[in-house]
């Protein structure tokens, strides 16, 4: 005989399922147990978003669904937020909750956590499923994983009843149900007359632009996208997290003209990358209207969602970039040399720029120069795993560190979510071996600090490095009230990290900045900076000061 608990263990690691993120408790205890038992490794959190996030960076990194696991009611809830990000970002990912007893939840009878979990979920999620009885296990996994990996990937929710865990079955029956999804992201081939379109406007443009989204970076098609890029001499546009899927030191990338070449180009090849906020939607002063596009994506009702796409591509990036290529004639594309020209020109202006910037040694230390610091010591370990969030955290390290390889910049996302960093952290750590520095504004490591300890009691090799200015985007002025955006002057950070036996540092100059970060790295030990910068460094909602809402008062 076996039981629910035994049964989707077996289900786990039947589909490959190494690793459980999560926070135990009631009715998943004894899960959790079984799990790490039966050699899945269970990293144990101290709030269920925390894992959740970290279950979704995981998809991220893998391609296989990240699995957080939760208690139900509140701990159900606190996973949903995580849930919500990942389905926005489309990583793939699956919340495993248990949740109370069916009868007296659909009668509101008052039962422990009682919460219809699977309707609040589904507004959320790509897919919800419910499991009632356990010889159904396998194939609620099988349509969870199919739904988180298949077409544009995403979260989805695996509701299993306490009931349901606990009920006892025969182990022939319990065997058959078990099933492995057999080609659960089949590749979608686009349609030759898209790939003929896309070369026609490709073969006319003389100001055309390649914008590479996290999609592109996701789909492992870094061959073939440089090949493409390189074959045909477009200037590139990586958003945050698709940098380093050409090196930000390639001399085809337009980063450092980004407001020219978005504002200029004529036809713009939108790569795993959506027209979103993060890109104006395609519209206002950033954008010219007479910009044509070419949109690469798998699912098709992204095309037209907000300016007409002249050339949709519907498919898969891998199977797509792959037959633009070989639909190409040599020198088929060919960008003016003007167009060239006057990007380079940019580029070299903006450069010199912030060098000048990153040259300079205030006391106290700006966001620049310190993350002119940390700039110089990642320049020498590519193989680190950059996480980073904030307001002008995110954004100034996003313009100032580079990134060389693909995949290894990890941050807030489509959503510009906060309390991403530590989950973020401790999954690329754990899936990969490899150490992670985390940037962190000291506003957005108060939403996930806690898990210090986690990193500490799996001895992680993660770096924390807390620009503190004081407060959510700088300090308030000595001897005033707290303002709604002010913290305790002077906040010791690194004393948290010592009091779980990591190491922390307390830094208020470049030099040490430096020397803490390469040490931290050299260690591979939990280490947190408490980096100290002018209280009044930063701005209102960093670069996206337009989308906060002033009182008309104070206009």
């Amino acid at each position: 005989m076996t039981d629910g608990f035994h049964l989707v263990v077996d289900a786990l690691k039947l589909n490959g399922i190494e690793t459980i993120y999560g926070v135990a408790g009631i009715p998943i205890t004894d899960l959790a147990r079984l799990a790490q038992a039966e050699g899945i490794r269970y990293i144990g959190f101290r709030h269920e978003q925390n894992a959740g996030n970290a279950a979704a960076i995981a998809g991220y990194l893998t391609q296989k669904p990240g699995v957080c696991l939760t208690v139900s009611g509140p701990g159900f809830l606190n996973g949903l937020v995580a849930l919500a990000n990942a389905t926005t970002n489309c990583f793939p990912m699956i919340l495993i909750s248990g949740s109370s007893d069916r009868a007296i939840i659909d009668l509101q009878q008052g039962d422990y956590e009682e919460l219809d979990q699977l309707s609040a979920a589904k507004p959320f999620a790509k897919a919800a499923f419910r499991i009632n009885r356990p010889q159904d296990i396998g194939i609620g996994l099988a349509r969870a994983i199919h739904a988180a990996v298949s077409g544009r990937p995403g979260g989805v929710y695996l509701d299993i009843t306490a009931e349901t865990l606990g009920t006892v079955l025969d182990i022939e029956t319990a065997k058959k149900s078990l099933v492995i999804p057999v080609d659960p992201a089949p590749r979608q081939i686009p349609a030759p007359e898209s790939i003929q379109r896309a070369v026609a406007l490709l073969e006319h443009a003389e100001r055309p632009l390649i914008i590479l989204g996290k999609g592109a970076a996701y789909a492992r098609a870094d061959h073939e996208i440089q090949d493409f890029v390189e074959r045909t001499g477009i200037p590139f546009l990586p958003m945050s997290m698709a940098k380093g899927l050409l090196p930000d030191g390639h001399e085809q990338s337009a980063a450092a003209a980004r407001s020219y070449v978005l504002g200029n180009a004529d036809v713009v090849v939108l790569l795993g990358a959506r027209l979103n906020w993060l890109l104006s939607h395609g519209k206002g002063p950033l954008w010219s209207e007479t910009t044509q596009y070419i949109q690469i994506d798998i699912d098709p009702t992204e095309i037209d969602s907000n300016r007409p796409i002249a050339a949709p591509v519907v498919g898969d990036i891998k199977s797509s970039i792959t037959a633009l290529v070989d639909a190409l004639k040599p020198g088929q594309v060919h960008p003016s040399e003007a167009w060239i020209h006057a990007i380079s020109v940019r580029k070299q202006k903006n450069v010199a720029r912030m060098a000048e910037r990153l040259r300079a040694n205030p006391d106290p230390m700006n966001f620049s120069s310190a993350l002119g610091a940390v700039r110089e010591v990642l320049a020498k370990r590519p193989d680190v795993y950059v996480v980073n969030e904030g307001a002008n955290a995110l954004d100034f390290t996003r313009n100032i560190v580079d990134m060389s390889l693909p995949r290894k910049r990890l941050d807030s996302g489509t959503w510009g979510i906060m309390g991403i960093g530590m989950g973020y952290a401790i999954a690329a750590a754990v899936e990969t071996g490899m150490p992670v520095v985390a940037i962190e504004g000291d506003s957005a490591f108060g939403f996930s600090g806690m898990e210090i300890e986690t990193i500490c009691r799996y001895h992680l090799p993660v770096t924390i490095l807390i620009l503190n200015n004081g407060g959510i985007y700088r300090g308030d002025p000595e001897d005033s009230d707290p303002s709604p955006t002010g913290f305790v002057r002077n906040a010791r950070y690194d004393k948290l990290i010592e009091a779980f036996g990591g190491v922390g540092y307390h830094v208020t100059n470049t030099e040490s900045l430096s020397n803490a970060v390469q040490a931290g790295l050299d260690s591979g030990r939990p280490t947190l900076i408490n980096c100290v910068i002018d209280p009044t460094a930063g701005t209102e909602s960093g670069h996206i000061q337009s989308l906060n809402p002033k009182s008309a008062l104070q206009q």
